[in-house]
């Protein structure tokens, strides 16, 4: 059957563009993952718009024997132009027609915070089109692609290449800037990195040092924390996400504020600021959550979810 077809494509399409991004052998990985996702994309949404509207509708009307292309599937099921995953797509249908003619390695450090979010949108939309998940072929961790430690410098772009070339590559980097700030993370998913100081070397993923004598100041920042970033749940959207997880996860648990306030008491939750933010702008505080609080419930959900709320029920008395 061609649906069953479809869908066994784009998941080898798909894992296809993980591998190649992920290799550190291979020079082509722009090129060659915006060509494999936008395939496992179109190879999804037809299997998808079959189910919707019939086996016809991925065929043109005046031309039976060619299928649409990605871009008709795009417009046919996210009918709104302004929607940041539908964007996402079309700006790497745009990279992978271009990479046919030019691509530097500088694209990689460009595109990486949209190809991340198509990942996961990929993931997602596999899911609620067509009930497959993904992690099951591909593992949760190896869906975070692999990302340069580079940052784009023009001054050394401007150096490197001929100036019709550094100003195709600053253009382009200039115009998606601003999409990914105005954008959700359907759209772009940040990259973001930060350095702290600390003594106990074990601690550390990277060495510096300070000279004196250096020409270049700089300042050093003991803490730098924006709770907007690191905690953006609210208790309402923590518990939201966490039932979408448990839902994804084949678990018929539905969780509510009575059960996440177990969850804080047990685990201590708010005294821990790597699970919790405390806000104290006002006389009473309120309290956000970050992603390691709704995985830590999550996983401690899935070692007894028949007798996990009962435990912590007696738990939370002693």
């Amino acid at each position: 059957m061609i649906y069953e077809k479809l869908i066994e494509k784009s998941k080898e399409a798909f894992v296809m563009a993980i591998e190649i991004y992920n290799k550190p052998t291979i020079k082509y990985r722009v090129e060659g993952f915006s060509f494999f996702i936008c395939n496992a994309w179109e190879l999804m949404l037809k299997a998808h718009m079959i189910c919707k509207f019939g086996e016809n509708s991925i065929y043109y009307k005046d031309n039976p024997g060619r299928t649409i292309t990605l871009e008709n599937c795009i417009q046919k099921i996210f009918t709104n132009e302004k929607g940041p995953l539908r964007r996402n797509l079309i700006k790497i249908i745009e990279l992978r027609n271009t990479s046919t003619h030019f691509i530097t390695e500088e694209y990689e450090m460009i595109y990486i915070p949209l190809f991340q979010a198509c990942v996961l949108n990929f993931v997602e939309k596999m899911q609620e089109f067509h009930e497959v998940d993904m992690t099951q072929v591909v593992p949760q961790n190896f869906l975070t692609l692999a990302v340069s430690m580079k940052s784009l410098d023009e001054n050394a772009i401007r150096a490197k290449y001929p100036e019709e070339i550094a100003e195709k590559i600053l253009e382009t980097n200039h115009r998606l800037v601003p999409m990914i700030q105005e954008n959700n993370q359907s759209f772009a998913i940040k990259i973001e990195h930060y350095h702290y100081i600390t003594k106990d070397r074990n601690k550390a993923t990277s060495f510096v040092h300070l000279d004196r004598d250096a020409e270049a100041g700089v300042k050093i920042i003991k803490e730098l924390k924006d709770p907007n970033n690191t905690h953006k749940y609210t208790m309402k959207t923590a518990l939201k996400e966490i039932n979408r997880q448990l839902q994804k996860a084949g678990l018929d648990i539905k969780m509510n504020a009575y059960h996440f306030d177990l969850f804080n008491k047990v685990f201590g939750l708010k005294e821990n600021e790597k699970y919790c933010y405390v806000h104290k702008i006002y006389a009473q505080p309120s309290y956000s959550y970050s992603m390691q609080a709704v995985e830590l419930i999550v996983d401690e959900i899935k070692k007894d979810p028949e007798h996990m709320i009962e435990r912590l029920k007696i738990s939370a008395k002693k």
